[in-house]
């Protein structure tokens, strides 16, 4: 019988190291001084304000059996598949054993989590992997939770056991190619024909679309005028979902372009609780919390990247974690992680309370992702040459924060969002094209 022995953490490190380099058994240490890349991901030290004593023991132990997932069954792959642009399928039934989709939501098989618990795993998914929480964030807290909460109790049974359990995967699709911020203006249509509703219509930048096993579809009413919500299977006639290329963030995330051509949804598939814009208002209110969790994640990730990496690698003699202005960065990015906490936390607190308005929703997700950049770009700076490479986290982290700062809302728009609700006045439209719908 052989006996093996454990491996240390310094052996994983220069395993690491060497698979890297494509030197097998070499300690890359000696030969190409360097420092642990991040398919070795290192210990989490941002939380310096010691935000865990906020969390029951519940919410902890769903950090912990997040963060070990993530460490070690996506971290030593995620460069790989972002630099392919392909998604990691195998990874699926790992993050369904989690048992985190559908977040808050209770019974169906879903997990019934606190918001604040649903907060955390996503930050520790987006720690490791900003487009794996993207994808979890697309499936469950949009798609899943438009068929809780604007489902028939038919349509929770039939679909959200299933989804629960990653068994099933969903997309949501609200843009159009003509129709981003001014979503509610949005011109896929649904005719009401026989026994259901014919689609018609593009969906753009739909994640999880090339692959989803259902498509939640918002179409304008041809009767009503009014948005509707539509529940899609992948392969019906007549609907296509083609990926989109050359994209610079999240490139893990598979986005497509969808076209409907004459797509026929029964009768039974149509959302009866969407029955104007406002009621998908009321999803992205609360997806828009989640959101605001991934830039907090992915800041606490590339911080926990530079910690490590300014006391391995040595210029002038030194560490560079001895250096001011190093010194300086770290610390203005630690400050930014506690700042984007609390905010995201309070705004939870205020979810939670039912205290929680869309102006707080936008307010958080703009400030938030704000504060994501410019952590980021520190982080950037601090790596040096090393900085540009996706092996070390930062480089992909600075590119996946792009898209994240713009959908769910632009910053712009979440901040207008905001003040309206402060000042009561709506400032969307530019002020000639406001006087002109006055005429």
């Amino acid at each position: 019988m052989t006996v093996h022995t454990p491996a240390k953490p310094d052996d994983l490190e220069n395993k690491a190291r060497s698979s890297y380099f494509g030197l097998p058994g070499l300690d890359v240490s000696v030969g190409f001084p360097q420092a642990t890349p991040a398919s070795v991901f290192p210990p989490c030290t941002s939380d310096y304000y010691h935000f865990d004593d906020l969390l029951t023991p519940e919410e902890l132990a769903i950090r912990k059996k997040v963060r070990e997932c993530m460490e070690k069954e996506v971290a030593p792959i995620m460069a790989k598949y972002w630099e392919k642009a392909e998604f990691p399928f195998h990874i699926v039934p790992k993050l369904g054993g989690l048992h985190i989709a559908g977040g808050t939501i209770k019974g169906y098989g879903c997990p019934g989590l606190s918001i604040i618990g649903s907060a955390i795993s996503t930050a520790e998914v987006a720690r490791v992997d900003a487009s794996c929480s993207t994808f979890i964030l697309v499936h469950s807290s949009l798609a899943m939770l438009t068929i809780a909460l604007c489902g028939s109790e038919e349509q929770k049974q039939k679909y959200l056991p299933s989804l629960a359990k990653f068994d099933t995967v969903a997309c949501w699709a609200l843009t159009e190619p003509d129709y981003g911020s001014d979503a509610s203006a949005l011109k896929t249509s649904a005719t009401k024909v026989e026994g259901g509703w014919i689609l018609e219509g593009q969906k753009r930048w739909i994640g999880n679309s090339t692959f989803a096993d259902l498509l939640v579809i918002f179409a304008r009413n041809t009767s009503t005028n009014q948005i509707n919500g539509y529940i899609a299977k992948k392969n019906a006639p007549g609907l296509s979902a083609r990926k989109m290329e050359n994209k610079i963030g999240l490139r893990i995330v598979q986005n497509g372009d969808i076209i409907l051509k004459k797509v026929f949804v029964p009768d039974n598939d149509r959302l009866p609780g969407v029955n104007s814009f406002q009621d998908t208002n009321k999803v992205l209110a609360v997806s828009r919390v989640m959101v605001a969790w991934q830039p907090i994640g992915i800041s606490m990730g590339v911080y926990d990247i530079c910690h490590r990496y300014l006391k391995e690698r040595k210029q002038f003699g030194a560490p560079l974690a001895a250096f001011q202005i190093n010194q300086q960065k770290l610390v203005q990015m630690l400050g930014n992680v506690q700042a984007m906490f609390l905010v995201g936390w309070r705004l939870c607190k205020l979810y939670e309370s039912g205290k929680m308005t869309p102006g707080h929703a936008s307010l958080g997700k703009s400030w938030i992702t704000a504060r994501a950049r410019e952590t980021v770009a520190l982080g950037r700076e601090l790596l040096g040459g090393n900085g540009i490479l996706s092996d070390f986290l930062v480089a992909k982290a600075f590119c996946d924060l792009e898209p994240i700062y713009t959908y769910e809302g632009t910053y712009d728009i979440n901040s207008l969002v905001t003040g309206r609700e402060i000042t009561g006045l709506a400032s969307f439209k530019p002020a000639a094209l406001r006087q002109r719908s006055r005429l």
